[in-house]
């Protein structure tokens, strides 16, 4: 039963409100200590009339109980004066009084339907022993009191066996109050206390409408101010501190907002520099081309030599859009790693053996320094990448007789492979920028060596793509260190 209610209440649009739920809460909140406060008030007062009353009827029980032992009732009954006290207490707690002597029998009832009549209770034998009982009978609305008739021994009456002011018991008094004006009491206060419960019920409801309305405005302004941004009327940020948490969601939201600024105008700025990059090779072909077709009669050697020249460009043309293509791939949400289990080692050594011919024209000194063997989970041909990318931008970015140190490393969980040298170095400006596409820090010496300022683009996004980190430290002039750190074995997210 209970998981259906939970079906109805999930399905139902209103219960996933905040502002249906604050009300609840709030309703509820106020409703639900009145209901107990009312119910205790009422429990309270009758359990304080009834002792009351209990109270008053047993002091008149004591006196009368004396006066039956000085006018030595329990043997002689026609006393007026007790019929008369008695018949008064009776009537004034519309109850009814026996009086029992100690053989149990009944010396005077105030109904006068019981008298001569032998009576054997618990209660009655319990007082005969000098405990006094009281049972409240709420459901048919009448208090028993037990009340032993007590004679104290007194000098004259006095023996060895009896010394004087030994408690004798010598009868019960058993009497039954009405609790009918205790009832009709509370009955009055029941109505009036559900008269006020009602009124606090109704400005309760309207004081937890209005607090939801008050408390959810917040939140409708950021909706409202998210809106505004979504359809474009704005770009500015969201402000709305009338609670945390609404500070907590539009800070999150204002970084949402700042970081798609950041992507709109990097965004731009790729296709700017896309456009730049892919239209400079074709302009110079067109350059080349126009002036071979503006010459007449041109020698082969300087045909040629333009046609070479035209040729370098359309490869440098090809390079740029193989790294673009690579890029694109690695920037997919679901590029999928082609994992397998690489001997980092041997496969650094192969790079290294490839690339040290382009370090030798510049007398660069190439140097694998492997602490232990790796033997990693990674994608072989992105491995591969990020290592030729670090290598090959530390010959080119060298100096003449520089030296290229490519330490391995590993411990239980990660791999690292550190690419130092002693090359021209990075400003320190500029390091939080050159993973950026087409980013250069020496755009003249770049384009003398070919870079498209791609690189460490796709070094970063194959990197990343391996749940890796990559480090940069440089000082300019002296040389830089990249540091890979990537898991030995895939995890999987």
């Amino acid at each position: 039963m209970a998981d259906k209610i939970k079906k109805i209440l999930k399905k139902m649009r209103i219960w996933r409100s905040l502002k249906a739920r604050l009300f609840v809460i709030i309703f509820l909140t106020g409703t639900i200590p009145g209901i107990f406060v009312r119910a205790g008030i009422l429990e309270n007062y009758e359990s304080r009339a009834v002792e009351v009353r209990t109270s008053d009827v047993q002091t008149q029980l004591r006196i009368i109980a004396n006066h039956l032992i000085t006018y030595n009732y329990l043997q002689d009954t026609s006393s007026e004066v007790i019929g008369a006290e008695l018949e008064q207490l009776s009537n004034l707690y519309s109850g009814r009084v026996l009086v029992i002597n100690g053989n149990l029998k009944v010396v005077k009832d105030t109904y006068g339907i019981s008298e001569g009549k032998t009576i054997v209770s618990q209660e009655v034998i319990r007082c005969m022993k000098g405990t006094n009982t009281v049972n409240y009978d709420s459901v048919n609305g009448f208090i028993e009191i037990t009340l032993p008739i007590v004679e104290t021994v007194s000098a004259q009456m006095a023996t060895a066996d009896l010394p004087e002011g030994t408690e004798l018991v010598r009868g019960v008094m058993l009497t039954s109050v009405s609790t009918d004006s205790i009832v009709a009491t509370m009955e009055i206060l029941n109505r009036k206390a559900l008269i006020v419960e009602i009124i606090m019920f109704f400005c309760i409801f309207v004081i937890a409408l209005v607090l939801a309305q008050i408390l959810i405005r917040p939140f409708d302004r950021i909706s409202k101010a998210i809106s505004e941004v979504k359809e474009g009327y704005t770009n500015d940020p969201v402000s709305v501190p009338d609670y945390l948490e609404t500070e907590h969601i539009v800070d999150a939201f204002n970084s949402l907002l700042e970081r798609m600024k950041v992507l709109d105008d990097s965004r731009k700025e790729f296709v700017a520099n896309v456009s730049h990059e892919l239209k400079t090779p074709i302009t110079s072909v067109k350059v080349l081309a126009d002036s071979l077709l503006a010459q007449q009669d041109v020698p082969a050697e300087l045909y040629r030599e333009f046609m070479v020249d035209i040729a370098a460009e359309i490869e440098r043309e090809d390079k740029i859009i193989n790294d673009l293509l690579a890029l694109v791939k690695m920037d997919k949400s679901a590029a999928v790693l082609n994992i397998s289990v690489i001997n980092i080692n041997e496969l650094t050594e192969i790079i290294l053996k490839r690339l040290r011919p382009i370090a030798r024209k510049n007398n660069i000194e190439v140097t694998l320094i492997s602490k232990r063997e790796i033997i990693a989970e990674v994608d072989e041909v992105k491995m591969s990448l990020i290592l030729t990318n670090l290598v090959e931008n530390a010959i080119k970015y060298n100096r003449e007789q520089g030296k290229v140190d490519v330490t391995l490393d590993a411990d239980h969980q990660f791999f690292t492979v550190e690419v130092a040298d002693t090359g021209i170095g990075i400003p320190e400006e500029s390091l939080h920028q050159i993973y950026e596409r087409f980013y250069r820090v020496d755009k003249s010496h770049s384009r003398e060596i070919g870079g498209t300022g791609l690189g460490l683009a796709i070094t970063k996004s194959a990197v990343l793509l391996h749940r890796g980190s990559i480090k940069v430290e440089s000082v300019e002039g002296e040389g830089t260190v990249f540091t890979v750190k990537i898991p030995l074995t895939r995890v999987l997210v």
